[in-house]
């Protein structure tokens, strides 16, 4: 589970280039911008990562100019996410800055202050969510299933302890999309789709995922893989096209890209060879594969290599990169599925409002 917010150790502070009050802290493997003389190699912080919405509270009032979110609301008037400070990708004298810096005094009296220690609970942070776009409302059956894993990858700036750990090993790279989750899914003869939390009634044709899932046919489609692989299964995707994240691909119809294909059968995620095999058998599209990548990187020279242009429209910058090994296994770090994700700093800046 992401830890938002924790309690870490500066590991570097070096000067900015023609910057006299500012210098770049380093916190786990990413690089933070902060006051000089503020940190030192060695302390310990409290670090919050982007994407942390902080609460309304009077020591993140400095936050207020730059950062302030008003708070969310469904359609009945019911708050979904709450006002607060959001954390985000910025350059400040020409240094990307990802991420805030607190001194443990922002702890509450009696807090722990061991290093790894989560303190997003302890500080009321919440993960930011951007509104939900038109067309994503709909009739809802429940909160996502437990029978299915989720989507959520692991940025690879915390994962520098894994990186040594796989380093030789081959992984096969894809383009990451900006669009919105999708799951669908056959499990006991029962259809189903997703977003990225909820279960969605896949007949509610107001929403566009029940819109795409009926243009393509898909849950005809996965019921007749079902009969050929003799198992039920489940695909897991990214929505990309018209009214969707402003449409950066340039696309003139709503589709979707899949990047796992999931055994609901055996609980586990098929091996890469399987899934584009299995893809094919669908009649369905992936994710841009890139090639692969033998792992011998540090976190700079990944999020480095994170950076250009989308398959799917080399006008634009792509969001990053998904690694992940050939045949699925599990991490002790990750603790979970073998994978992570290294963003492209240039799609943040330009698009990560």
């Amino acid at each position: 589970m992401r830890k938002l917010a924790s309690i870490q150790t500066v590991n570097a502070v070096e000067p900015i280039p023609n910057a006299d009050a500012i210098e770049k802290v380093r916190v786990l493997g990413w690089w933070i911008v902060a006051k000089k003389g503020d940190h030192k190699p060695g302390d310990k912080l409290v670090y919050c990562e982007i994407d942390s919405l902080l609460p309304e509270r009077p020591e993140f009032e400095f936050l207020r100019a730059s950062s302030f979110k008003p708070a969310q609301t469904d359609a009945t008037g019911v708050v979904t996410v709450p006002a607060g400070f959001r954390i985000k990708t910025v350059k400040l004298r020409g240094q990307v800055s990802q991420g805030i810096c607190f001194p443990l005094s922002f702890l509450p009296t009696g807090s722990p202050e061991e290093e790894g220690v989560d303190v997003t609970g302890l500080l009321g942070v919440r993960k930011w969510e951007p509104p939900l776009p038109v067309g994503m409302s709909g009739k809802v059956k429940g909160g996502f299933p437990g029978f299915l894993p989720k989507t959520d990858e692991t940025r690879v700036q915390v994962l520098e302890a894994a990186l040594l750990r796989h380093k030789g090993k081959t992984f096969y790279v894809t383009e990451k999309l900006d669009g919105t989750s999708f799951t669908a899914f056959l499990r006991q003869g029962e259809f189903g789709i997703c977003s990225r939390n909820l279960w969605m009634d896949e007949t509610d044709q107001t929403n566009v995922l029940s819109r795409v899932t009926a243009s393509i046919k898909l849950e005809e489609k996965l019921r007749a893989a079902c009969e050929r692989l003799g198992f039920e299964l489940a695909i897991q995707a990214e929505v990309i096209g018209p009214g969707i994240q402003k449409n950066k691909y340039g696309l003139k119809e709503v589709t979707l890209r899949v990047f796992n294909v999931f055994n609901v059968d055996a609980y586990r995620l098929v091996d890469h060879s399987v899934m584009l095999a299995t893809l094919t058998d669908l009649g369905l599209e992936g994710v841009p594969q890139l090639g692969t990548l033998t792992l011998d990187h540090t976190v700079d020279q990944l999020v480095t290599y994170s950076e250009g242009t989308s398959v799917l429209n080399p006008q634009v910058q792509r969001e990053g990169v998904v690694l992940r090994p050939l045949v699925e296994e599990y991490d002790e770090d990750i603790g979970g599925r073998l994978s992570f994700k290294a963003i492209n700093p240039k799609f943040l800046l330009k698009y990560d409002e």
